[in-house]
């Protein structure tokens, strides 16, 4: 069974920086598409980050040139980052790693839809 688990949340102030981690157990593929996600309160769950199998990445506009998401080059763990900078208060919100052991739907990857695995989240808080 495919586990996801994400780690590295916290609460930092206005302009720090986090990096998050996604551990992806017994994902056995050759293609993938890795997506975080976040839920803020009273808000719907928004894809802000992807990486495909190829190395095709994309963000969001609202996090695009502050949010980095990469892959741990060991070839042993599948380990997915997102690094996160500048952060601001509206980036307050539950983030969770989302798997698909297929190519990304470019035209669809920032919803819910196309990822069979989740994970529980990592709970972000910023303060100003």
């Amino acid at each position: 069974q495919v586990q996801l688990v994400e780690s590295g949340g916290g609460s930092v102030q206005t302009g720090g920086s986090l990096r998050l981690s996604c551990v992806a157990s017994k994902f056995y593929v050759s293609r993938y598409c890795m997506t975080w996600f976040r839920q803020g309160p009273g808000k719907e769950r928004e894809g802000v980050a992807v990486l495909e199998w190829t190395g095709w990445k994309t963000y969001s506009d609202s996090v695009n040139g502050r949010f980095t998401i990469s892959r741990d080059k060991d070839k042993n763990t599948f380990l997915v980052y997102l690094q996160m900078s500048s952060l601001k208060p509206e980036d307050a919100a539950m983030y969770y790693c989302a798997a698909d052991g297929r190519s990304c739907r470019r035209d669809s990857w920032w919803t819910e839809t196309p990822y069979n695995y989740w994970g529980q989240g990592t709970q972000v808080t910023v303060s100003s």
